[in-house]
This record gives structure tokens, sequence and C-alpha cells, in this order.
């Protein structure tokens, strides 16, 4: 990660987040158009790519979830060879983590959902 952050609305919830080991970028995203909000990110991540495809999964998921008649989508997670993208969201807001493949999903689920719960 890179130095001292200046004050954000959310800087302390992804301080939070980039603190988890194995965690290389954590996001707001807005959730209708992918665009970046607020961020704390490693050299080499693509944040506007990584931005756009998970609110775009995210929406998808919560949709599907819904139709299914499941009731809210509350968490997603995309487990890839090389990572994992994780992501949680409430009122439009997306929050998302870059995360590599022997992250604690677990712990970081736990941080995704505690955040989203402040986006009311």
């Amino acid at each position: 990660m890179t130095g001292p952050r200046t004050p954000t609305p959310f800087g302390s919830l992804l301080d939070t987040l980039t603190r988890q080991r194995g965690v290389k970028a954590g996001m707001v995203v807005s959730e209708s158009d992918g665009i970046i909000i607020d961020s704390n990110m490693q050299i080499g991540v693509h944040g506007d790519r990584v931005a756009a495809l998970a609110a775009s999964l995210y929406r998808k998921a919560r949709m599907s979830a819904t139709a299914a008649g499941l009731g809210t989508a509350t968490f997603f997670q995309l487990e890839a060879e090389r990572g994992r993208l994780c992501a949680a969201g409430r009122n439009d807001l997306v929050v998302v983590v870059v995360t590599e493949a022997q992250a604690n999903v677990g712990l970081i689920r736990m941080e995704l959902l505690r955040a989203a719960e402040g986006f009311a």
C-alpha cells in the first residue's frame, strides 16, 4: 500500500479492509455504474476494470437472488486461480475487496458485511 491517506469519508473503512492479510485492494463503488468512489489499492491492481466487473456481478447476483425468492443478496465472492473478488453492498454502494488466493475469506466476509451495514 502507499503512504498515509488523506482523510476521506470511507478512508478508515478501506484501511481496516486492506490491513487484512492477503488483501490487495479495497474499493467503495457505485453499484449502478461501477465508478470508484474511494479506494486503497496496491500498484498493479486494475481498479477501474475490477470496479466495473464487481458492480455488474454484484448487481446481477442481487437481482437474481430477489427473482429466485431468496431475499436480498448480502455477499458475493468470485474465486479464480490467482485470487478472489469479494463484494457486499447496500443502498447503491458496493464495498469490494481483491485478495490473494490464500486470504482468509471468512474474516474478510465479516469485515465486508460490517462495512456495508454502515451504508444505511
